[in-house]
């Protein structure tokens, strides 16, 4: 028979070929973050898993403290911060109170590892009492201009709290530029930021949404997140940011829109995060526990796809676990 045709099995034939000839890199600790939910309560042994999402948890801070301890023995280097505060009113005003729940929780992570990178999440959802990311109108319509001067209270109050980095995830026109501004007057120069430029209006955040508790009151969140038709609006939003001070950009959901990661690696030369959401976490956790899938090797596929189309980093619920059982290393 002719050897003209290709044969590719030829560097498939054994693991150690397979590894020498693959075209993405491993995964590894340092390109995982972990996100939690940190609640204020009197409780100091709060833990209460989340219904939507098996093997994730509200948590006091010194049940965080606690599990992010025994994640940081693993190889956990990175997480990202949610606050869920005992009060919420119309300003979101616990998300810029320097002793909110996201600013101590800053305040105990890097003095008990200093090392750890800590970055918070900033939004105003999970802090307004009618759970939308900005301010509203008598109408119910969110209010952009004048809700880019608590964002950028937000991050300023996490930077002095000792956020490593902040990540506005709000999608107001304008925020990135508010809040670098507001940064740089502050002193914080060196505080970069990681923008959720690409976050669609996505049916994958449905479990977040309990484990945050913060599901909008009236309507939706069309008006300010992306069509998921779309994707050259995606390369503007990205521009948009890049231009008003970016550091890294965050797509977000990760699975279903891996063209649009890749477009955006393609297009900028800045650090891609993927972020894996809670229903791309909730659809592989179910199956691995009703047993219809390999849980292990799902999770490091989907991942591995990720990175495939451009992550550098990526936000996900599975970091912790990968890392407990050496997965990634």
């Amino acid at each position: 028979m002719s050897n003209a045709f290709f044969r590719g099995r030829r560097l498939r034939r054994t693991p150690t070929i397979r590894a020498m000839v693959r075209e993405t890199p491993a995964l590894a600790a340092a390109d995982l973050i972990m996100p939690y939910f940190v609640v204020e309560t009197e409780d100091a042994g709060f833990r209460k898993e989340i219904g939507a999402m098996p093997g994730q948890y509200q948590l006091s801070l010194q049940s965080l403290k606690e599990k992010v301890g025994a994640a940081v023995a693993n190889g956990l280097k990175a997480v990202i911060l949610f606050g869920i505060p005992a009060k919420k009113d119309a300003l979101a005003s616990e998300a810029y109170n320097p002793n909110g729940i996201v600013q101590m929780a800053v305040r105990m992570l890097k003095s008990a590892w200093p090392e750890l990178y800590v970055i918070t999440d900033v939004c105003l959802c999970e802090y307004t009492s009618h759970g939308h990311c900005g301010m509203l109108t008598p109408e119910g319509e969110v209010q952009n201009d004048p809700t880019l001067d608590l964002l950028a209270q937000t991050a300023v109050s996490h930077a002095r709290a000792g956020a490593d980095m902040v990540a506005p995830s709000d999608m107001m026109d304008g925020r990135v530029a508010a809040i670098r501004g507001a940064l740089d007057a502050a002193g914080f120069t060196q505080v970069p930021i990681m923008s959720y430029a690409v976050k669609y209006a996505s049916a994958f955040y449905g479990p977040f949404r309990e484990a945050a508790e913060s599901a909008p009151a009236c309507g939706d969140r069309k008006a300010y997140q992306m069509d998921p038709a779309n994707t050259r609006e995606a390369m503007r939003e990205a521009l948009a940011d890049i231009e008003e001070g970016a550091d890294c950009i965050i797509v977000k959901p990760a699975g279903p829109y891996l063209d649009v990661m890749r477009q955006v690696y393609d297009n900028f030369d800045l650090p891609v995060c993927a972020y894996q959401v809670s229903g791309e976490y909730s659809m592989i956790r179910a199956a691995g526990l009703n047993g219809w899938i390999n849980e292990d090797a799902v999770i490091m596929e989907s991942l591995t796809g990720m990175r495939r189309a451009g992550a550098k980093m990526i936000i996900t619920y599975f970091a912790e676990y990968l890392l407990e059982k050496g997965l990634v290393r």
